[in-house]
């Protein structure tokens, strides 16, 4: 019986050792509200995936899709507001 042996050092053992840098925590926490607004979104939409919408439904849906768009139309806010 052979014996099988890797001919190349492990490229990913290395690479799992870092953490993010504090520039990445930034624009992570900067997308905090477009990112909890999604998953407001999410829930309603999984929630409606079995029934029917009902009229108050309806109004969750928009509810949440509005406030999406709101997050995101705030995060490019400041996003041209730091570049320029």
């Amino acid at each position: 019986m052979k014996t099988i042996a890797a001919l190349q050092k492990l490229v990913t053992a290395a690479s799992l050792d870092f953490e993010p840098t504090a520039a990445e925590l930034d624009a992570i926490e900067a997308e905090m509200p477009v990112i909890a607004a999604e998953v407001e979104l999410l829930d309603v939409q999984i929630a409606l995936l079995d029934r029917a919408p009902n009229e108050l439904d309806e109004r969750r849906i928009r509810r949440a899709r509005r406030k999406v768009l709101a997050a995101r139309t705030a995060l490019a806010n400041t996003g041209a507001g730091e570049a320029a």
